[in-house]
């Protein structure tokens, strides 16, 4: 489900670049058109990350359930700040000047917590968790 909504966030990235550089561009103060292009510009970023997000899948479930977060956030934050600063860009209400900081709070938590599930990925192994003295798999036992 992450790939698909990075999909969605990237086709979203490219029709605003294009209305941006077709229509806007006559309409727009450069400062504003700037704000434009921002705006794009971390939604495309934003967009890769959550495909990267969605292909990491990480095998053990403690790290998956972190990507997860990490997928919320990166999405959350992506489209609250790029709408944000797209909303600014094109005279919206000031208030969205507020909202900004939001969306990119969201966008460094999911950037750590993306980190943060590789870290418990890599401890846990390419079979999942560090099997015990015993051999044992945790307290279920190996995986079936």
């Amino acid at each position: 489900h992450w790939i698909v909504a990075g999909a969605v966030l990237g086709a979203m990235s490219v029709a605003m670049g294009a209305i941006g550089t077709h229509t806007l561009r006559r309409h727009l103060s450069p400062h504003d058109l700037e704000l434009w292009r921002t705006a794009v510009r971390y939604l495309q970023t934003h967009a890769l990350a959550l495909v990267a997000t969605g292909i990491f899948s990480p095998r053990d479930r403690r790290a998956r359930r972190v990507a997860g977060v990490a997928g919320v956030l990166l999405a959350g934050g992506a489209v609250l700040f790029a709408g944000a600063v797209a909303g600014l860009a094109v005279g919206g209400p000031r208030i969205l000047g507020a909202v900004a900081p939001v969306g990119g709070l969201s966008l460094v938590a999911g950037w750590i917590a993306l980190a943060l599930a590789a870290v418990v990925a890599i401890r846990a192994g390419p079979d999942g968790p560090d099997p015990g003295p015993d051999g044992a798999q945790g307290p279920a036992g190996p995986p079936r």
